[in-house]
């Protein structure tokens, strides 16, 4: 293999835990690859805006691969249905997710959609009631699994909208989506929202003590069809993969370091997203229990094929909620014996 990206959603740890995180950590690998860099020196560093419509990952991924982010969230609609085989007829195409908000003090908030165990069945008699109350708009819904629906709204081309993971546990109002359309989807959601109400499905969740189904989220929107830019192959292991098909392996087809060291790409692309939930929830022992994982299931395998010259340079792109930073090592810069393991260059 000639080199390999990684993308680690939230391997940068928040500034005013960093120190106290990174002292519990104990991944020497890990720990190697970022002090062993080619340059020796700080990482090059990228901040974004705190309020950004997109996380700093998620705006990396849609350089890569060729989806309009501008101000607004990435346009991965289009991509995502063809993936699930859903070739979309031309027009404007939006994610639509069905999700819990709660309140807190003043203010709503999202609840990470992950969190939601909403099944075929459940999903399938919600979308009935939300594709009515759209078609009486214009509207077109269509289903594409239990969690993600798409809906076909061309006249809301310019409506500005953010990613559920840029807005999960924060303040909606500052992430609901704006611009030309706002108000007609306000209006439908508030239908939507009193029809699910009292719905017999939300009475069930509540009664086994699971999160109700009261709204929606909307994303994505665009014509843009994704595509593979320099990479040669992709490994990810979060939803986003469907959306970088046909030229990503499905999930959990790489799911270990030997399966796609095996298949030897000119350029791989790897995602690895298992902070990212912890970290949405603030959940830090989660977090340092699942970098864990990765120094012994990634981390540590990667760094014997840098050394062994399997792998001819590696680079980790490591965000937070506002900064990516790029950290590339090769097999000669790890002869740098000199420099210790640390993991300190992850600080801010």
């Amino acid at each position: 293999m000639s080199q390999l990206d990684i993308l680690l959603p939230f391997g940068l740890p928040p500034a005013e835990l960093s120190v106290d995180l990174l002292k519990e950590l104990d991944a020497p690998a890990f720990a190697t690859i970022i002090a062993r860099t080619k340059s020796g020196g700080p990482p090059q560093r990228e901040r974004f805006d705190s309020f950004s419509r997109a996380l700093p990952h998620e705006i990396w991924l849609a350089r890569q691969f060729g989806l309009k982010n501008d101000h607004s969230s990435p346009s991965i609609a289009a991509s995502l249905m063809q993936a699930l085989r859903l070739p979309p007829a031309s027009g404007t195409w939006f994610v639509l997710h069905p999700v819990h908000i709660h309140i807190a003090r003043d203010h709503l908030v999202l609840t990470d959609p992950r969190q939601l165990v909403l099944t075929e069945a459940e999903s399938r008699a919600l979308f009935d009631i939300a594709k009515a109350l759209f078609q009486e708009t214009g509207k077109n819904l269509v289903f594409g699994n239990a969690s993600t629906w798409f809906l076909r709204a061309d006249d809301w081309d310019t409506l500005q909208t953010s990613t559920p993971d840029a807005a999960t546990g924060h303040n909606i109002d500052i992430w609901m989506p704006k611009g030309q359309g706002e108000r007609e989807w306000r209006k439908v959601q508030n239908e939507i929202q009193m029809h699910w109400f009292n719905h017999p499905i939300n009475e069930n969740r509540e009664m086994h003590r699971q999160r109700s189904i009261n709204s929606l989220w909307l994303w994505g929107g665009g014509t843009t069809v994704c595509t593979p830019g320099h990479y040669t192959h992709s490994y990810n292991l979060s939803d986003w993969a469907n959306a970088f098909s046909p030229y990503v392996t499905s999930p959990g087809s790489a799911a270990t370091a030997s399966s796609l060291l095996a298949s030897r790409p000119e350029r791989g692309l790897l995602l690895l997203d298992a902070l990212l939930e912890p970290a949405l929830a603030n959940d830090w022992g989660s977090w340092l229990a699942a970098v864990r994982d990765l120094e012994a299931n990634w981390f540590a395998p990667l760094l014997f094929a840098l050394k062994s010259g399997a792998i001819h340079q590696l680079a980790l792109h490591i965000s937070h909620d506002s900064c990516l930073s790029r950290f590339v090592t090769t097999p000669s810069s790890l002869r740098k014996f000199w420099i210790k393991p640390s993991l300190a260059k992850l600080c801010p």
